[in-house]
């Protein structure tokens, strides 16, 4: 089996992969399981970690040794995947590329995929961070994100780069979360305000292109009733003569 086709054949899977593992890590964190509940939603994490890792091997193989460099210096969020459990689940935005319904209802605009592209990260990305913040946060000393909506609040507040500051993590992993949820943050808004931006200039641009068919349209007009004028008064003239 080729690389091309070993894409394509776990493409799927590993979005399921990456669906299980969010449901299972969000009924860890969320419910604060212990016993046999939490020793599942563990296994249910521990056997998506291994379809990544295997995939992650997989795709270094059979990627030729002449490339195998280059694929892993390009590649570096699939390492991070494996690397660190939280990113797992943003695998799940493949989806936007791969639903032909997306492209039915944005048709062939790159902004609309752009926007629905944004939306769906800034969702995950502040759910993700939430759940990790509580995990890292919950039961610490100090700490004033106990709840799910605390870390919902927090991650929201942080995410659109406003922070208030009544929630702060303390713990040095909560505060790790809390850098990459600015830088991702930040990003996030960037795209949106490039996007709009583009959407005002265009907008901008075929009011100017349609005033401007309007302006020609009228000096045709202009043009037409000279000559119209010009060839009444020639008549106009030969008959006095």
């Amino acid at each position: 089996m080729d690389y091309d086709r070993w894409q394509r054949v776990t493409e799927w899977p590993l979005i399921i992969a990456s669906a299980l593992f969010l449901v299972a890590y969000a009924w860890q964190v969320i419910a604060d399981l212990s016993g046999p509940a939490d020793t599942v939603a563990e296994a249910v994490m521990w056997v998506t970690w291994g379809a990544f890792l295997a995939d992650y091997v997989a795709c270094l193989m059979l990627v030729g040794r002449e490339r195998r460099w280059r694929w892993f210096y390009t590649h570096w969020f699939d390492l991070c995947v494996v690397v660190l459990p939280m990113l797992r689940p943003l695998r799940i935005l493949r989806l936007v590329t791969l639903l032909t319904v997306l492209q039915r209802t944005v048709g062939t605009a790159i902004r609309g995929k752009i926007a629905i592209y944004v939306a769906s990260a800034s969702a995950l990305l502040i759910f993700v961070a939430a759940l990790a913040v509580l995990d890292a946060e919950r039961g610490q000393p100090g700490s004033n994100i106990e709840t799910f909506g605390e870390a919902m609040w927090w991650a929201f507040v942080t995410g659109t780069t406003v922070g208030y500051g009544d929630y702060t993590p303390v713990t040095t992993l909560g505060r790790l979360i809390a850098v990459g949820l600015m830088i991702g943050g930040v990003a996030l808004l960037g795209v949106v305000t490039a996007t709009l931006a583009s959407w005002i200039v265009e907008r901008v641009a075929e009011r100017d292109a349609e005033q401007e068919a309007a302006t020609v349209g009228h000096i045709r007009a202009l043009e037409t009733q000279l000559a119209d004028m010009q060839g009444m008064l020639s008549d106009a003239l030969g008959r006095e003569r």
